[in-house]
């Protein structure tokens, strides 16, 4: 079994409070969870308004598969016009850990 993990810190465009940020940010956590049936959630700087660092993790039998779909993830938050990709950090657990 693998444990992917990717952690996407990413700048807010024209947001000016915190609850504009979860307008932004809630449409993108729930499509990454509806097309890659990832757990996905906010993670950080949730007392920032204009960034937010945004957690998925994926299980599977192949790691080249978890690694897929984190890749796909990170494409999707990437490719947002509202969104600013800052880093993107990925991490891999398998059973030799």
């Amino acid at each position: 079994m693998y444990v992917g993990v990717l952690e996407v810190d990413v700048l807010l465009g024209d947001v000016h409070s915190l609850k504009q940020k979860r307008a932004v940010v809630r449409p993108v956590v729930a499509e990454l969870r509806r097309r890659f049936e990832v757990a996905v959630s906010e993670a950080g700087n949730q007392d920032l308004y204009r960034r937010a660092l945004i957690g998925v993790a994926v299980v599977s039998g192949d790691a080249s598969h978890a690694r897929e779909v984190l890749d796909a993830c990170e494409r999707l938050v990437a490719a947002r016009p509202e969104l600013e990709l800052l880093s993107a950090r990925q991490r891999m657990l398998g059973p030799e850990d």
